[in-house]
């Protein structure tokens, strides 16, 4: 898992990038659910590695924020 924010938020993009507002009339709430749930893993593991490894993760999430 990689604690490079800049990695972090292009594979958090590539998730969300495509997701349909939850009441339109063609969204599927479990696709979407699915899709969040996704995103979601993605943070818990990136946050995972950088605890397990905190000097890099220090380093390497000063940019995280903003």
């Amino acid at each position: 898992m990689s604690t490079d924010p800049d990695q972090v938020r292009v594979e958090l993009a590539a998730l969300l990038a495509d997701l349909p507002e939850p009441d339109a009339p063609e969204a599927d709430i479990e696709a979407i659910a699915a899709r969040l749930e996704e995103a979601h893993e993605l943070l818990v593991h990136a946050l995972q590695a950088v605890e397990r490894n905190p000097v890099a993760g220090n380093a390497a999430g000063a940019g995280i924020e903003g």
